[in-house]
Protein backbone atom coordinates (compact mmCIF):
# COMPACT_ATOMS: atom_id res chain seq x y z
CA UNK A 1 0.00 0.00 0.00
CA UNK A 2 1.43 3.58 -1.32
CA UNK A 3 1.02 7.04 0.34
CA UNK A 4 2.23 9.67 -1.53
CA UNK A 5 3.76 12.49 0.60
CA UNK A 6 3.43 16.04 -1.21
CA UNK A 7 4.36 18.79 0.41
CA UNK A 8 6.56 22.50 -0.11
CA UNK A 9 6.88 23.33 3.21
CA UNK A 10 7.24 19.96 5.65
CA UNK A 11 10.09 17.72 6.05
CA UNK A 12 9.54 14.50 5.17
CA UNK A 13 11.38 12.59 8.09
CA UNK A 14 9.58 13.26 10.66
CA UNK A 15 6.80 11.90 8.81
CA UNK A 16 8.95 9.20 7.68
CA UNK A 17 9.30 8.14 11.45
CA UNK A 18 5.98 8.55 12.22
CA UNK A 19 4.42 6.18 9.62
CA UNK A 20 6.51 3.64 10.27
CA UNK A 21 5.76 3.52 13.86
CA UNK A 22 2.19 3.95 13.06
CA UNK A 23 1.74 2.07 9.98
CA UNK A 24 4.80 0.15 8.81
CA UNK A 25 2.72 -1.59 6.30
CA UNK A 26 2.10 1.94 4.75
CA UNK A 27 5.01 2.39 2.19
CA UNK A 28 5.67 6.77 2.25
CA UNK A 29 6.70 7.93 -1.45
CA UNK A 30 8.18 11.22 -1.48
CA UNK A 31 7.09 13.38 -4.35
CA UNK A 32 8.73 14.02 -6.89
CA UNK A 33 10.69 11.05 -7.00
CA UNK A 34 7.58 8.72 -7.67
CA UNK A 35 8.72 5.15 -9.82
CA UNK A 36 5.59 4.39 -10.66
CA UNK A 37 2.52 6.62 -10.59
CA UNK A 38 -0.07 4.11 -11.15
CA UNK A 39 0.57 2.21 -7.42
CA UNK A 40 0.11 5.45 -6.05
CA UNK A 41 -3.51 5.02 -4.25
CA UNK A 42 -3.41 7.42 -1.25
CA UNK A 43 -1.96 11.05 -0.87
CA UNK A 44 -1.05 13.16 2.04
CA UNK A 45 -0.80 16.56 1.30
CA UNK A 46 0.36 20.25 1.59
CA UNK A 47 0.73 23.13 -0.84
CA UNK A 48 1.39 21.12 -3.39
CA UNK A 49 1.81 22.24 -7.21
CA UNK A 50 -1.59 22.65 -8.83
CA UNK A 51 -2.20 20.19 -11.31
CA UNK A 52 0.56 17.55 -9.78
CA UNK A 53 -2.14 15.21 -8.56
CA UNK A 54 -4.28 14.50 -12.01
CA UNK A 55 -1.60 11.82 -12.90
CA UNK A 56 -2.42 9.42 -10.29
CA UNK A 57 -4.71 7.97 -11.90
CA UNK A 58 -5.56 5.05 -8.99
CA UNK A 59 -5.72 7.91 -6.42
CA UNK A 60 -8.41 7.22 -3.98
CA UNK A 61 -8.87 10.06 -1.32
CA UNK A 62 -6.36 12.57 -0.70
CA UNK A 63 -5.40 13.75 2.74
CA UNK A 64 -4.50 17.60 3.73
CA UNK A 65 -2.08 17.61 6.25
CA UNK A 66 -3.46 21.04 7.47
CA UNK A 67 -6.70 22.29 8.34
CA UNK A 68 -6.86 24.22 5.75
CA UNK A 69 -8.01 22.93 2.43
CA UNK A 70 -8.06 25.59 -0.30
CA UNK A 71 -4.72 24.60 -2.00
CA UNK A 72 -7.10 21.67 -2.60
CA UNK A 73 -10.25 23.47 -3.25
CA UNK A 74 -7.92 25.87 -5.67
CA UNK A 75 -6.02 23.38 -7.74
CA UNK A 76 -8.51 23.48 -11.27
CA UNK A 77 -7.13 20.04 -12.47
CA UNK A 78 -7.90 18.16 -9.13
CA UNK A 79 -9.82 14.66 -10.06
CA UNK A 80 -13.32 15.90 -9.59
CA UNK A 81 -14.00 12.34 -8.72
CA UNK A 82 -11.11 11.96 -5.48
CA UNK A 83 -12.67 12.76 -2.55
CA UNK A 84 -10.28 15.16 0.60
CA UNK A 85 -10.32 15.93 4.15
CA UNK A 86 -9.05 17.80 6.41
CA UNK A 87 -7.15 16.99 9.54
CA UNK A 88 -8.79 18.18 12.68
CA UNK A 89 -6.38 17.38 15.47
CA UNK A 90 -6.68 18.76 18.88
CA UNK A 91 -2.61 19.29 18.81
CA UNK A 92 -3.43 21.66 16.25
CA UNK A 93 -5.95 23.25 17.56
CA UNK A 94 -4.58 23.66 20.98
CA UNK A 95 -1.99 25.71 19.15
CA UNK A 96 -4.57 27.88 17.54
CA UNK A 97 -5.90 28.90 20.86
CA UNK A 98 -2.95 29.71 22.22
CA UNK A 99 -1.75 32.01 19.28
CA UNK A 100 -5.17 33.63 19.72
CA UNK A 101 -5.45 34.13 23.41
CA UNK A 102 -1.63 35.56 23.26
CA UNK A 103 -2.21 37.81 20.54
CA UNK A 104 -5.93 39.03 22.49
CA UNK A 105 -4.21 39.32 25.74
CA UNK A 106 -1.26 41.37 24.36
CA UNK A 107 -4.20 43.71 23.21
CA UNK A 108 -6.24 43.66 26.18
CA UNK A 109 -3.57 44.10 28.83
CA UNK A 110 -1.87 47.34 27.52
CA UNK A 111 1.14 45.09 26.45
CA UNK A 112 1.93 47.29 23.50
CA UNK A 113 1.51 50.49 25.42
CA UNK A 114 3.94 49.20 27.97
CA UNK A 115 6.46 47.92 25.63
CA UNK A 116 6.24 51.96 24.46
CA UNK A 117 6.57 52.96 28.06
CA UNK A 118 9.72 50.68 28.36
CA UNK A 119 11.96 52.15 25.39
CA UNK A 120 11.43 55.34 26.43
CA UNK A 121 12.66 54.35 30.41
CA UNK A 122 8.97 55.61 31.75
CA UNK A 123 7.11 54.19 34.69
CA UNK A 124 3.40 54.06 34.09
CA UNK A 125 0.17 52.58 35.22
CA UNK A 126 -2.74 52.28 33.59
CA UNK A 127 -6.29 51.54 34.43
CA UNK A 128 -6.80 47.87 34.84
CA UNK A 129 -8.79 46.81 31.62
CA UNK A 130 -12.03 44.75 32.45
CA UNK A 131 -12.43 41.33 30.87
CA UNK A 132 -16.16 41.29 31.04
CA UNK A 133 -16.35 44.66 29.02
CA UNK A 134 -13.75 43.82 26.10
CA UNK A 135 -15.98 42.24 23.00
CA UNK A 136 -14.01 39.51 21.46
CA UNK A 137 -15.65 38.24 18.28
CA UNK A 138 -14.34 35.48 16.28
CA UNK A 139 -15.46 35.00 12.58
CA UNK A 140 -15.44 31.37 11.79
CA UNK A 141 -16.90 28.83 14.83
CA UNK A 142 -15.73 25.55 12.87
CA UNK A 143 -13.87 23.17 14.97
CA UNK A 144 -10.87 25.46 15.74
CA UNK A 145 -13.23 28.51 16.13
CA UNK A 146 -15.42 27.46 18.51
CA UNK A 147 -12.28 25.93 20.68
CA UNK A 148 -11.07 29.64 20.70
CA UNK A 149 -14.82 30.81 21.49
CA UNK A 150 -15.03 28.59 24.28
CA UNK A 151 -11.29 29.79 25.70
CA UNK A 152 -12.44 33.42 25.83
CA UNK A 153 -15.45 32.55 27.74
CA UNK A 154 -13.92 30.79 30.30
CA UNK A 155 -11.21 33.45 30.79
CA UNK A 156 -14.86 36.07 31.56
CA UNK A 157 -14.90 37.74 28.18
CA UNK A 158 -17.80 38.93 26.52
CA UNK A 159 -17.71 36.93 23.00
CA UNK A 160 -19.59 36.56 19.49
CA UNK A 161 -19.21 34.00 17.10
CA UNK A 162 -19.97 34.66 13.58
CA UNK A 163 -20.65 32.01 10.79
CA UNK A 164 -22.41 31.27 7.83
CA UNK A 165 -25.76 29.28 9.65
CA UNK A 166 -25.16 30.55 13.33
CA UNK A 167 -23.32 27.68 14.97
CA UNK A 168 -24.44 27.70 18.96
CA UNK A 169 -21.87 27.46 21.41
CA UNK A 170 -22.65 28.21 25.22
CA UNK A 171 -21.75 31.55 26.54
CA UNK A 172 -21.18 32.72 22.97
CA UNK A 173 -23.13 35.06 21.09
CA UNK A 174 -24.05 33.96 17.33
CA UNK A 175 -24.34 35.99 14.74
CA UNK A 176 -25.04 34.15 10.79
CA UNK A 177 -24.76 35.00 7.48
CA UNK A 178 -24.84 38.63 5.74
CA UNK A 179 -26.88 39.98 7.58
CA UNK A 180 -25.55 39.18 10.52
CA UNK A 181 -21.64 40.20 9.53
CA UNK A 182 -21.71 43.93 9.99
CA UNK A 183 -23.87 43.24 13.68
CA UNK A 184 -21.23 41.04 14.65
CA UNK A 185 -18.24 43.80 13.61
CA UNK A 186 -20.27 46.33 15.50
CA UNK A 187 -19.78 44.56 18.81
CA UNK A 188 -16.57 43.60 18.46
CA UNK A 189 -12.89 44.89 20.15
CA UNK A 190 -11.03 42.36 19.28
CA UNK A 191 -11.72 40.43 15.92
CA UNK A 192 -9.91 36.83 15.10
CA UNK A 193 -10.06 36.01 11.85
CA UNK A 194 -10.71 31.54 11.69
CA UNK A 195 -12.80 31.13 8.48
CA UNK A 196 -12.00 29.04 5.80
CA UNK A 197 -10.68 30.57 2.71
CA UNK A 198 -13.96 29.94 -0.27
CA UNK A 199 -14.97 32.31 -2.64
CA UNK A 200 -17.54 33.83 -0.28
CA UNK A 201 -14.69 35.21 2.65
CA UNK A 202 -11.88 35.91 0.05
CA UNK A 203 -10.82 39.12 0.93
CA UNK A 204 -13.77 39.72 3.66
CA UNK A 205 -11.84 42.07 5.79
CA UNK A 206 -12.42 44.75 3.51
CA UNK A 207 -12.68 48.68 3.72
CA UNK A 208 -16.23 47.47 4.82
CA UNK A 209 -15.28 45.72 7.55
CA UNK A 210 -12.58 47.72 9.28
CA UNK A 211 -15.44 50.98 9.06
CA UNK A 212 -17.94 48.57 11.04
CA UNK A 213 -15.50 47.83 13.57
CA UNK A 214 -16.32 50.15 16.59
CA UNK A 215 -13.06 52.44 16.00
CA UNK A 216 -9.43 51.24 17.71
CA UNK A 217 -10.73 47.93 17.00
CA UNK A 218 -8.23 45.17 16.85
CA UNK A 219 -7.53 42.46 14.18
CA UNK A 220 -5.93 39.27 14.53
CA UNK A 221 -5.71 36.86 11.46
CA UNK A 222 -4.57 32.87 11.95
CA UNK A 223 -6.85 31.98 8.72
CA UNK A 224 -5.84 32.98 5.25
CA UNK A 225 -3.70 35.52 4.03
CA UNK A 226 -6.52 35.86 1.36
CA UNK A 227 -9.43 36.83 3.94
CA UNK A 228 -7.47 40.27 3.99
CA UNK A 229 -7.51 43.41 1.58
CA UNK A 230 -4.20 44.52 2.24
CA UNK A 231 -4.59 48.14 1.16
CA UNK A 232 -7.76 48.41 2.68
CA UNK A 233 -6.30 46.92 6.36
CA UNK A 234 -3.11 49.41 5.81
CA UNK A 235 -5.46 52.52 5.91
CA UNK A 236 -7.66 51.79 8.65
CA UNK A 237 -4.42 51.87 10.30
CA UNK A 238 -3.19 54.92 9.14
CA UNK A 239 -5.86 56.35 10.13
CA UNK A 240 -6.87 55.03 13.28
CA UNK A 241 -9.94 53.47 12.97
CA UNK A 242 -7.67 50.11 13.24
CA UNK A 243 -5.39 49.88 16.81
CA UNK A 244 -3.00 47.58 15.72
CA UNK A 245 -3.03 44.19 13.82
CA UNK A 246 -1.42 40.64 13.82
CA UNK A 247 -1.65 38.53 11.35
CA UNK A 248 0.29 35.31 10.60
CA UNK A 249 -1.10 34.72 7.40
CA UNK A 250 -0.47 36.56 4.63
CA UNK A 251 -0.29 36.75 0.58
CA UNK A 252 1.74 35.37 -0.52
CA UNK A 253 3.85 33.42 1.48
CA UNK A 254 6.61 34.25 2.09
CA UNK A 255 5.84 37.64 2.40
CA UNK A 256 8.24 39.86 0.41
CA UNK A 257 11.10 41.85 2.19
CA UNK A 258 9.70 45.11 0.44
CA UNK A 259 6.43 44.47 1.99
CA UNK A 260 4.83 47.57 3.90
CA UNK A 261 3.61 45.29 6.93
CA UNK A 262 7.19 44.38 7.85
CA UNK A 263 7.74 48.18 9.00
CA UNK A 264 4.59 48.95 9.60
CA UNK A 265 4.69 50.46 13.67
CA UNK A 266 0.96 48.59 14.21
CA UNK A 267 1.34 45.61 12.54
CA UNK A 268 3.16 42.18 14.38
CA UNK A 269 3.82 39.75 12.21
CA UNK A 270 4.58 35.79 12.38
CA UNK A 271 5.53 33.28 9.86
CA UNK A 272 2.32 30.71 9.73
CA UNK A 273 3.35 29.56 12.77
CA UNK A 274 0.25 29.66 15.05
CA UNK A 275 -0.21 26.17 14.89
CA UNK A 276 2.29 23.43 12.58
CA UNK A 277 1.16 19.97 12.79
CA UNK A 278 2.55 17.35 14.74
CA UNK A 279 3.47 14.58 12.61
CA UNK A 280 2.28 11.97 15.24
CA UNK A 281 -0.91 13.21 16.03
CA UNK A 282 -1.77 13.86 12.56
CA UNK A 283 -0.39 10.06 11.27
CA UNK A 284 -3.21 8.30 13.00
CA UNK A 285 -5.74 10.24 11.18
CA UNK A 286 -4.55 9.65 8.03
CA UNK A 287 -4.15 5.65 8.55
CA UNK A 288 -7.32 5.72 10.15
CA UNK A 289 -9.12 7.30 6.80
CA UNK A 290 -7.62 4.73 4.82
CA UNK A 291 -8.30 1.72 7.30
CA UNK A 292 -12.08 3.00 6.64
CA UNK A 293 -11.97 3.41 2.80
CA UNK A 294 -10.20 0.00 2.51
CA UNK A 295 -13.16 -1.70 4.85
CA UNK A 296 -15.85 0.48 3.44
CA UNK A 297 -16.36 2.60 6.15
CA UNK A 298 -16.99 6.39 5.32
CA UNK A 299 -14.27 8.86 5.73
CA UNK A 300 -13.87 11.04 8.56
CA UNK A 301 -13.87 15.16 8.16
CA UNK A 302 -14.52 14.89 4.55
CA UNK A 303 -15.09 17.82 3.02
CA UNK A 304 -18.20 19.45 0.97
CA UNK A 305 -16.93 21.04 -2.31
CA UNK A 306 -19.98 23.19 -2.34
CA UNK A 307 -19.24 24.62 0.83
CA UNK A 308 -15.60 24.72 0.68
CA UNK A 309 -15.47 23.14 4.42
Amino acid sequence: MKLLFVSTTDRIEPWRKAFSEFAPDIELVAWPDVPDPDAIEFAAVWKYPPGELKRFRNLKFVSSLGAGIDHLLGDPDFPKHVPFVRLVDPTLTSGMVEYALWAALRYHRQILEYETFQRAAEWHQLPAPSTAERRIGIAGTGEIGSAIAKAFAGLGFDVAGWSRRGRAIDGVQAFAGAEGWVPFLARTDILVCVLPLTAGTKGILDARAFAALPKGAYVINIARGGHVVDRDLLAALDCGQLAHATLDVTTPEPLPADHAYWRHTRVTITPHVASLTDPRTAVPQVVDNIRRFISGQPLVNRVDRENGY
